[in-house]
């Protein structure tokens, strides 16, 4: 059984997405990030980065318990797990890995930096807004350039570069997006959408109550590591 640390962000949408895809049994274990639940000891024991997605695997390698942290590194982990969705044929499976990298060393970075400074930043931001939404339309550019040429972010086959970007690609009202601009972006939105496991792990998500619209300017300050939560 996985225990599954969660909430709702895009980062988590996809983990959920994996679980459901493979039909692993899991535990959901919500953390209320906007609340402060994740710099509790006993989560801080689970993931030291005070934030989710995690998850603890009770048979994990050698049949021991395992914990597991970082997005990317859990959809290589249950890939492994379950020899579905990263293939085999070493260029295909590098060109999978490649493509999970683009997302969580720019998409999520770069995305989740829009979304900031758009959203919970003082305004007007004559800098980080432009930055930001400059660098979020090259890489829809980029991924509409590379789904011209192939059905799925790593080529043929549907995998965990598809699940990783998915949630991020779709999170069209936070970003501002127009998905009309990048249709091929549009179509792979709209495909896996379509799929049964994504539904279901949408509709599991769409049930998870966070605190985000209702957290205090101090909870907000600690999240964003911001005022008095700043370290010099």
């Amino acid at each position: 059984m996985i225990d599954f640390y969660a909430l709702t962000s895009p980062n988590v949408q996809k983990i959920f997405i994996m679980l459901e895809e493979c039909e692993l049994p899991y535990n959901m274990k919500t953390v209320d990030v906007w609340n402060g639940e994740q710099f509790t000891p006993e989560f801080t024991k689970i993931n030291p980065l005070q934030k989710v997605p995690a998850i603890v695997d009770s048979d994990g390698p050698g049949g021991k318990p395992y914990t597991v942290i970082e997005s990317g590194a859990i959809l290589i982990y249950l890939a492994e797990k379950t020899g579905k969705f990263i293939p085999h044929e070493p260029v295909k499976r590098y060109d999978t890995i490649q493509w999970l990298m683009v997302q969580v060393a720019n998409v999520g970075p770069m995305f989740g930096q829009h979304v900031h400074f758009s959203r919970f930043a003082p305004q007007p931001q004559e800098y980080g807004g432009p930055r930001y939404r400059t660098i979020v339309n090259k890489l829809y550019a980029l991924y509409e350039q590379r789904l011209t040429a192939h059905p799925y972010v790593a080529g043929d086959d549907y995998t965990i570069a598809d699940m990783a970007a998915f949630p991020w690609l779709r999170n069209i009202q936070l970003l501002n997006v127009d998905l009309a601009k990048w249709p091929h972006v549009k179509k792979l939105v709209e495909k896996i959408e379509a799929r049964d496991a994504v539904k279901r792990a949408l509709a599991k998500v769409a049930t998870i109550k966070s605190s985000r619209d209702t957290a205090s300017n101090d909870a907000k300050d600690r999240f964003f590591a911001r005022g008095k939560y700043a370290i010099a």
